[in-house]
């Protein structure tokens, strides 16, 4: 006699679910516009130049923009593996966006047990501190612009 699947079920649903990605809309102001500072980053790091007065034109501060540099350098230094980002005109978000996205939004709320909840099987527990002191710094670099 067969059983009914319904864990398969809930396994494939969640597969199906991590195959689409999210729009960028999803995430707060500040998570997303960091989203599209580190994909300006990534663009002038591949072209070899200084994406600063880039970013602080596009982002209105130089401040931001310096913030924004230090926490995708971070995030580049404390990450398992390679960054993947998607293309600058792209409104949907690679894995590793929607997952630094998140941990933007957390501790734009300082929300420290959802920014580790969120990076706990990504990054080793000691390297937690320098992102949320660098997630931090631009929240509030952004928030002295506002």
């Amino acid at each position: 006699m067969s059983r009914p699947n319904s864990s398969s079920t809930t396994a494939q649903d969640i597969i199906a679910a991590l195959a689409v990605p999210p729009p960028i809309d999803t995430l707060g102001p500040i998570a997303g516009r960091f989203i599209h500072a580190l994909r300006l980053i990534a663009l002038h790091e591949r072209i070899g130049r200084d994406p600063v007065p880039e970013l602080a034109v596009r982002l209105g501060s130089v401040d931001i923009a310096a913030k924004s540099l230090i926490l995708a350098h971070a995030i580049s230094s404390t990450w398992p593996e390679n960054i993947h980002v998607s293309r600058f005109c792209c409104r949907l978000l690679s894995h590793d966006e929607a997952s630094i996205g998140g941990f933007v939004d957390a501790a734009s709320r300082r929300d420290r047990a959802g920014f580790e909840a969120i990076l706990g099987d990504l990054i080793r527990t000691d390297r937690m501190h320098r992102l949320w002191e660098a997630a931090l710094a631009l929240i509030a670099a952004e928030m002295r612009k506002v």
